[in-house]
């Protein structure tokens, strides 16, 4: 099998710690409901993924949770902002070996399995691939080599943060395909997005 890995950032489930936008309208216990489904089904579409799957948790390793160490290594995000976390990430699996990447989140509730499969398939001849969110940013990155740049000098969870992806790909020669466009869930106008799943809390 092709040495690929799919790397999954996750927040570790904990009233009042995450969803916090959502819990601005909502309130903590409806926002970490909503965040523990979508968890949930980032977990059931990766299981899916024909790769090896890395989670990575925000503060700590439980010793048991909805992912299963027979299909998921569970491993602890690194120091510093988004950036260098994410930039360590994959810094460390193309020094393990692997030769394609993808790294997504656990907050997007329209991302599947397909998503995935593509964007490993479109590293076959390019060299990064994104999956734009409707808010500026990305659900998903993936490259064949370690690029550092994409992680320094970039504006985190603001609405320019793929505009600035985009260009630095550009100014360094590098190729990338841009995956359909889709919607995180940070605020309770997400939720009522048409393709979203339909969430209880």
């Amino acid at each position: 099998m092709e040495n690929k890995v799919l790397l999954i950032f996750t927040k570790n489930p904990e009233l009042g710690k995450c969803k916090t936008r959502l819990a601005k309208t909502l309130g903590d216990e409806k926002a970490l409901s909503i965040y523990c489904q979508l968890l949930e089904h980032t977990r059931t579409f990766s299981a899916r993924v024909d790769a090896d799957k890395h989670v990575y948790y925000s503060s700590n390793i439980p010793e048991n949770d909805l992912w299963s160490t027979n299909d998921f290594e569970r491993k602890l995000q690194s120091e510093g902002d988004l950036g260098e976390k994410m930039s360590s990430a994959f810094k460390h699996s193309f020094e393990a070996g692997y030769r394609k990447v993808v790294i997504i989140g656990s907050d997007c509730a329209e991302i599947n399995e397909q998503d995935i499969d593509k964007a490993f398939d479109e590293l076959d001849s390019k060299d990064v691939v994104l999956g734009p969110a409707i808010d500026g940013g990305y659900y998903l990155l993936g490259m064949r080599e370690f690029y550092p740049f994409l992680f320094s000098d970039k504006s985190w969870s603001t609405p320019n943060l793929i505009n600035e992806t985009i260009s630095d790909l550009i100014k360094n020669g590098k190729s990338y395909q841009l995956l359909e466009e889709k919607s995180d869930i940070d605020y309770e106008e997400d939720l009522e997005r048409t393709g979203f799943v339909s969430f209880e809390y």
